[in-house]
């Protein structure tokens, strides 16, 4: 069937010799043609059909998704050197693409940011368009060697660490370039390795009056931030990456194919939503190329802080600030714990001393100095009902920004409360009016093995993170208990194991019990028609068939 649909689509192609180009909305169209969606989609129908038929037993009934095992068959060494080899051919007349370096690799599969043990990559390649991803696609295919995509390099969760067996590095940072401003459509088309700070850095330097609102670690790029599907301290405003501000992506899918998963308008009801299959995959299902983005207007802003008796006082303001009519003009909304005023204090970013207790960090926006004021005003009332004081309204930009970096600098500041040590980064979330129960469980918990520790938290929306501290192994085995009961209580509370650091390696055991077991089985069969060789990200995301613990929320128990 596959075959008679393709002759019938288009195909990505590039005319020899075009190049990229950044273009404005005042200039024609680009000349490259990507193949519509449609071509993904017709064989991701007819694969699922496929799996479906090849997946049956002799009795003609389908396994569960828990109990399907299949074995990946990789390349051997020789091979993957025979894969070393040809990309060396193919990129010989450009410097720096390909890179064997033991440096190089060791960097490109390990991170100071994760408690994961590194694992290092058998090659790092440094593609500069669709064309040169699609080229190291192919030979990847044709050697059987995986491709793990790596570029900010921000991930919790050890998204980006190399394969036990070898594997290719993509490294997309490279790839940063802004393609084309549309600034009466406010959006923007750019490269995956590009920074979302860099971009609204650039936005505001040209005078043009719009930013990207999603806002994770200063260092993270528009490429993985789609993969994690992230968010950051604006998400109370502006929602997460999972909402509509990835308007369509380029991906090169794992047999080397180019789709785009749609058109550059605001809204279509055009079929499958197929942008939103890729964002929080993490890489499993393809590389990421080329990103449009919707933008938001730039709104004045101002900040405050102010601290509470205990932390279900800081919530309980929170969730009725949430309620009040001055909602919209809340564009961030943060917890923060005694353990962390203390260590910003101590390591804080600006001089500012803080009330060692549990607060919130506001940043409020409006049109005017005047609906700045009467919004902080309004706040201010809301948190001394619920026994809210010290509360403290910048009185300029500069001590605006100051204060906001010490929330920003949140993980480097709870770092420095043990010197030499290492921290296990880690988030979950729940519904707001459960937030309080779980931050007070995890904070009893946490005094009871000992060790030390910060709390803060995207309270608006019920996402909070902790950072644990440890030295040894030991104290490691204690942490990495400690997170697995917090997961465990998000998800008693409804919530989820990660409202934003995604699944990577360390939270991959948790999604059975938390979306059940044909939800996950449903990943794992998009996961196989799309990537049959399981060459894309391999051991990321999806659980391992024994990491089954239920198979709730409408799952049948075998007989």
């Amino acid at each position: 069937m596959a075959s008679l649909l393709r002759p019938l689509l288009r195909r990505a192609t590039k005319s020899p010799g075009q190049s990229w180009s950044r273009r404005y909305s005042s200039q024609a169209p680009r000349a490259l043609k990507i193949s519509p969606v449609v071509t993904g989609l017709s064989g991701l129908a007819v694969g699922l059909v496929a799996a479906r038929l090849l997946w049956k037993r002799d009795d003609d009934s389908t396994p569960k998704s828990s109990k399907i095992r299949d074995t990946l068959v990789y390349g051997s060494g020789e091979e993957f050197n025979n894969a070393i080899d040809d990309m060396r051919k193919l990129f010989s007349g450009r410097l720096h693409v390909v890179s064997t370096d033991s440096d190089d690799l060791k960097l490109h599969g390990m991170s100071t940011n994760t408690y994961h043990a590194g694992v290092d990559h058998s090659v790092v390649v440094y593609p500069e368009s669709t064309e040169d991803v699609v080229k190291i696609v192919k030979i990847a295919n044709q050697y059987k060697m995986p491709i793990t995509p790596y570029s900010g390099a921000t991930s919790l969760e050890g998204q980006f660490i190399g394969h036990p067996g070898g594997g290719i590095c993509m490294d997309m940072t490279s790839m940063n370039k802004i393609l084309e401003i549309h600034e009466a459509d406010a959006d923007v088309v750019c490269q995956p390795g590009l920074g979302w700070m860099e971009l609204n850095e650039t936005l505001q330097s040209k005078g043009i009056p719009l930013f990207f609102p999603i806002d994770p670690a200063p260092d993270a790029t528009i490429g993985g931030m789609a993969s994690t599907g992230c968010s950051g301290t604006n998400a109370v405003r502006y929602g997460t990456a999972k909402g509509e501000w990835f308007l369509n992506l380029t991906v090169v899918l794992p047999n080397g194919e180019v789709i785009k998963t749609r058109r550059r308008s605001r809204k279509s009801s055009a079929g499958f939503d197929t942008t939103k299959l890729f964002i929080g995959a993490e890489g499993t299902l393809g590389i990421i190329t080329e990103v449009t983005l919707r933008l938001a207007p730039v709104i004045p802003t101002t900040v405050a802080s102010v601290q509470f008796p205990d932390v279900k006082a800081a919530v309980d303001a929170s969730i009725q600030i949430m309620r009040s009519g001055v909602a919209s003009s809340i564009q961030c909304v943060e917890l923060v714990d005694d353990a962390f005023m203390a260590a910003t204090n101590k390591y804080g970013v600006s001089q500012h001393k803080y009330i060692i207790s549990d607060g919130l960090f506001f940043k409020f926006q409006g049109h005017s100095p005047q609906s700045l004021t009467e919004t902080a005003r309004i706040v201010q009332d809301i948190c001394a009902t619920y026994g809210g004081t010290g509360f403290r309204l910048a009185k300029d930009a500069e001590e605006a920004h100051d204060i906001w970096q010490d929330r920003k600098n949140a993980h480097h500041s709870g770092m420095a409360l043990l010197p030499g040590g290492k921290g296990w980064a880690t988030d979950v979330c729940v519904p707001v009016s459960n937030l309080p129960a779980l931050v007070l469980s995890t904070k009893k918990d946490l005094e009871r093995i000992g060790l030390p520790y910060t709390i803060v938290g995207h309270v608006g929306d019920g996402n909070f993170h902790a950072l644990l501290l440890f030295k040894n192994d030991e104290e490691l085995e204690l942490v990495k208990d400690a997170v697995h009961r917090m997961v465990e209580r998000a998800i008693e509370l409804d919530g989820t194991c990660t409202g934003e650091h995604g699944v990577g390696i360390g939270k991959r055991e948790f999604l059975v019990e938390e979306l059940g077991a044909g939800t996950v089985g449903l990943m794992k069969a998009v996961k196989k028609t799309i990537d049959p060789l399981g060459l894309m990200n391999p051991g990321k995301l999806y659980p391992d068939d024994d990491d089954a613990k239920n198979d709730g929320h409408g799952s049948h128990k075998e007989e």
